[in-house]
């Protein structure tokens, strides 16, 4: 059920039959007629441009359109009144019925209520986190892992279907970095002293890792070669961060479908193959690059290289696929692992990156563009830094990754629930603010718990009156006469519970999960509202002495709004809170 889609439906309806009676011109599209919450609530309960984007191709006055289909809509029996505003706008009110039937919708449907099929099965990849699996997760990856995740469960709320895909970047230097770091370990735990030079890892989270090495190989490896230990310390190392990379995810409670590994692409003739795909249709070519920015013609060497037209889907500039000595630069397995992606059937593809991957963007949109000829969409969403507060001071150590703030740092600290809510009370793209102290406050100021106290009053409210002797599940409350709830602050919450089904289409349309830890903001707010009123009216709370029907309307519109947390919190990945300690 979508409120804002059937008077829509409506309102389409409508202009149909002026259509008909000759009121308005034929032909016209009325694609971008829109029924939305208005500005300001004061204005109604919804409002609808149509007037104002049909003005122009009807070559009629905003206002005359809007008079003659505010005559339409008002005969309609959901419609309280249709007001026309400023130069054409129509302003919208409904009748208390509608609100109420919300409030019953939601019973019935339960968790389905705001399910959508917008996405009509669409198969999307949403690739997140992708750390180097050279060490723990760290904040910044933190943030990634949360916002993926939370935009994959909503993708799959709206109608998707969902694969949930972390890239192993296991093919480059890095991993012979570890493997070295790993040694070190290894002869430590062998009773040798070791430094830790030319950047190897110092983090203790390889104590564990050189400690299991040694009870495997014993002395085997001491004093050989790198060409002796290098590839199987490579694998064997991967293989132990990756394990605690899992352990890292699931403490999060982030599971992946797939995790594929850069590794497999080299030798196995899939680079190749998409570097050849690319070839066949004219984006392949052997040329020489401007200087970049900044730099001048004195230190610039130009030369010939091997080169993708990426500018041919978009990019600024072409760019290398190949080095001087024949190897591939890591754009290519890029564009391979994406030509994988493409050819396992996936629809729309999704990349999660931090902020610092921005250069990226339209290099690996113009590659996926031209490997699928413009079938497949990539969106690329960049997670902005965390910064770390605690006590009022940047807390940035962290003795065992040696040099950052892990995953489990935080959650260790606060827990995940928290976790991800806060890490989704801002716009991935914009810079987020974690203080360990103020997440944990007890206040409103506090999204977390603000949202989490809403979901616990209303367990409270339904757990004192089944011990009051009133029947409290669904189906008994779903039967309530819901015309009993007729104060504003009643109806306000139904038409916070209304935007439910609409809000969820808006954030999968915009790949935004932070519109429902917003939303769920709000929708606590209107309920707080309404429950610090009975404060001071009787009438309005939650269980009225004496009145099982009256009682059973108001606990029904209560269950409503845990019902509809309870979904939010869910995409979030957060538990609901059956009560607060």
């Amino acid at each position: 059920m979508n409120l804002f889609s059937d008077i829509r439906s409506l309102v389409i309806q409508s202009l149909d039959a002026m259509v008909a009676e000759s009121a308005l011109p034929e032909g016209l599209s009325f694609d971008n007629v829109a029924v939305e919450p208005p500005r300001d609530a004061a204005h109604g309960d919804m409002a609808t441009n149509a007037a104002m984007v049909l003005a122009k191709p009807a070559r009629l006055k905003p206002r005359d359109i809007a008079e003659a289909l505010a005559v339409k809509l008002a005969a309609d029996p959901r419609i309280d009144s249709a007001e026309v505003a400023g130069p054409g706008f129509l302003n919208l009110r409904l009748t208390p019925s509608v609100w109420q039937g919300v409030v019953g919708q939601v019973l019935q449907l339960g968790p389905d209520f705001g399910r959508s099929e917008m996405g009509q099965g669409v198969r999307v990849n949403v690739e997140y986190v992708s750390a180097n699996p050279t060490g723990p997760l760290h904040v910044g990856h933190t943030r990634g892992a949360v916002f993926g995740d939370a935009l994959a469960s909503l993708l799959d709320y709206s109608g998707h279907d969902v694969t949930r895909e972390y890239y192993i970047n296991d093919g480059g230097a890095q991993v012979d970095v570890l493997a070295r770091s790993v040694y070190l370990r290894y002869l430590e735990a062998l009773g040798q002293d070791v430094a830790f030079e030319d950047g190897t890892y110092p983090g203790d989270y390889l104590i564990p890792v050189g400690q299991a090495l040694a009870e495997q190989k014993g002395d085997a490896w001491v004093g050989q070669p790198e060409s002796v230990w290098l590839e199987e310390l490579r694998d064997f190392a991967t293989d132990a961060m990756m394990d605690l990379i899992r352990a890292d995810l699931a403490a999060l409670g982030v599971e992946m479908d797939v995790f594929f590994s850069e590794k497999s692409l080299y030798g196995t003739g899939l680079i190749e193959k998409a570097i050849e795909e690319l070839r066949a249709k004219g984006l392949i070519y052997r040329g020489v690059l401007e200087p970049p920015k900044g730099k001048t013609p004195e230190d610039w060497e130009p030369r010939e290289q091997t080169l993708f037209r990426s500018t041919a889907h978009g990019d600024d500039v072409d760019r290398p696929i190949m080095k001087s000595d024949g190897g591939w630069t890591y754009f290519a397995p890029d564009i391979a692992y994406h030509y994988d992606k493409v050819s396992r059937g996936f629809d729309a593809l999704i990349d999660v990156f931090g902020a610092d991957h921005g250069g990226y963007v339209k290099r690996m949109k113009a590659a996926v563009s031209a490997l699928s000829g413009g079938k497949v969409p990539l969106d690329i969403k960049l997670t902005q830094l965390v910064r770390l507060f605690k006590n009022g001071e940047p807390f940035k150590m962290s003795k065992r990754a040696g040099t950052f703030v892990t995953l489990r740092d935080v959650v260790d600290q606060v827990g995940p629930d928290v976790t991800r809510f806060v890490m989704l009370t801002r716009k991935n793209d914009a810079p987020l603010d974690f203080d360990f102290d103020k997440v944990l406050e007890q206040s409103r100021e506090n999204p977390v718990f603000y949202v989490q106290y809403a979901h616990a009053r209303v367990m409270s409210v339904l757990r004192r009156a089944a011990e009051a002797g009133f029947a409290t599940d669904d189906a008994v409350l779903g039967a309530a006469d819901l015309s009993k709830l007729d104060h504003r602050a009643e109806l306000a919450v139904a038409r916070k519970l209304s935007e439910w089904p609409r809000l969820v289409e808006t954030a999968a349309r915009a790949n935004e999960p932070h519109r429902v830890a917003f939303y769920l903001y709000e929708l606590a707010g209107d309920f707080h509202a309404l429950w610090n009123r009975g404060n001071d009216t009787p009438g309005l709370r939650f269980v009225q002495d004496g009145d099982e029907a009256t009682s059973r309307a108001k606990m029904a519109l209560a269950r409503a709004v845990s019902v509809v947390i309870s979904a939010g919190l869910g995409i979030l990945g957060v538990t609901p809170a059956q009560e607060m300690r």
